[in-house]
């Protein structure tokens, strides 16, 4: 059985993860709206993957014997001002995913809850990919800047993306 410090923070990540994905579906609005639609695909994948990883948490804190508290959820940004913005701005969203997991790793590490940790090991290994593959793509958008030939090659590149939910043994 969790603590109710864990349980709350495991709740707020439930929900910060379908907030994720209500972020991403967001950028992959803003572009379809300039004609990108590789790129929406891209926030379209990352939407389908935030809700997994929201469901992993939920499926975990009623293994635990836990119940799933839902809130509200807030707003996403919607305007951005150029792709290389929105890329930017879901590099600094995967940042703070990453800080909210190693807050609940250390309350789980203090509360010396180690089926938790094994649980938050495996989405801090996960961010690291996140995190690389928003840095990566920023940097080819950069070098995109001023040749929109090279844009919609990254486009086409982008528009390949699927979403293939990880195995048991490798989730």
């Amino acid at each position: 059985m969790l603590n109710e410090k864990l349980l709350s923070l495991l709740n707020a990540q439930v929900n910060f993860e379908i907030y994720s994905a209500y972020v991403y579906l967001s950028m992959a609005a803003y572009c379809e709206s300039i004609d990108l639609s590789g790129f929406a695909n891209f926030f379209k994948v990352q939407s389908q993957e935030e809700l997994f990883h929201a469901m992993k948490f939920y499926d975990y804190i009623f293994q635990k014997n836990g119940v799933v508290t839902l809130e509200q959820i807030e707003k996403p940004h919607a305007n951005f001002e150029s792709i290389a913005h929105v890329f930017e701005t879901g590099y600094e969203h995967e940042q703070v995913v990453t800080s909210r997991l190693y807050k609940i790793a250390d309350v789980a590490t203090e509360e010396r809850e180690h089926a938790t940790i094994g649980l938050l090991n495996w989405f801090i290994n996960e961010q690291v990919e996140e995190e690389n593959t928003f840095n990566t793509i920023i940097k080819k958008i950069k070098r995109c800047e001023n040749n929109q030939a090279a844009l919609y090659m990254l486009d086409d590149e982008l528009a390949a993306r699927i979403f293939t939910p990880p195995t048991t043994a490798n989730a």
